[in-house]
């Protein structure tokens, strides 16, 4: 690191660096922001309060396909299964993945829990 020269104003103490000098701390500062991140997301993982989805599934739901029907076949599970566990018909579920009609939040609520995720996991 280059020379810093330091000036006193009225409203503090500032630092004056060289543009270059200012990149690298910034660069250092993201850095750390995302070694801390990974560590967190490590811990988590750890404590079961995170999980690790193969790239497939990521990569359904990234090309627009229905969350409910990605997760459910992540989860292994039949569309009759998540109905029965959720306490709808097999024909909404459908209706749901497809599209074609919009769940209330009882039921995506419903549809979370019986998958496993997070209620905006699934929301369309």
């Amino acid at each position: 690191m280059g020379q810093v020269q330091f000036i006193d104003t009225p409203s503090g103490r500032l630092a004056v660096l060289s543009e270059e000098d200012y990149r690298l701390l910034a660069e250092a500062a993201e850095d750390n922001a995302d070694a801390a991140a990974i560590a967190d997301f490590r811990r988590r993982l750890a404590a079961g309060e995170e999980e690790l989805i193969p790239a497939e599934f990521v990569n359904r739901m990234l090309d627009g396909e229905n969350p409910i029907r990605v997760w459910r076949d992540c989860r292994g599970m039949t569309a009759s299964q998540l109905a029965e566990n959720v306490g709808i018909s097999q024909d909404f579920l459908s209706q749901l993945e497809n599209g074609k009609r919009d769940p209330s939040v009882v039921v995506l609520k419903a549809i979370a829990a019986a998958l496993r995720v997070d209620l905006d996991d699934v929301a369309p």
